[in-house]
């Protein structure tokens, strides 16, 4: 009768894809979780309504983007990226 059309657990890739439980993580799934948060957080459509409308991006949207990403960066360039990278102890929020 429902059917979830984005996000839950129809956006989670099927476990077979995932990396292994023993594997490291990687720079590039630390950026991927970066840029899941940002879009999470609205951040695409606050942009482009700033395009549209030339009304600035709330400060606190922007400013949450750009922790976002300082935060990624400071994981990724760790030498061991701590395998629990995605949870939420690590990211503004």
């Amino acid at each position: 009768m429902f059917r979830v059309i984005e996000g839950g657990l129809s956006a989670r890739p099927p476990m077979a894809a995932g990396p292994a439980d023993d594997a490291v993580p990687s720079r590039e799934e630390v950026f991927r979780e970066a840029e899941r948060r940002i879009r999470a957080a609205g951040f695409e459509t606050w942009r482009n309504r700033e395009a549209l409308t030339g009304i600035p991006i709330p400060r606190e949207i922007r400013y949450l983007a750009m922790q976002i990403g300082y935060v990624a960066e400071a994981i990724g360039r760790l030498t061991d990226i701590p395998a629990d990278f995605r949870s939420d102890i690590y990211w503004p929020g």
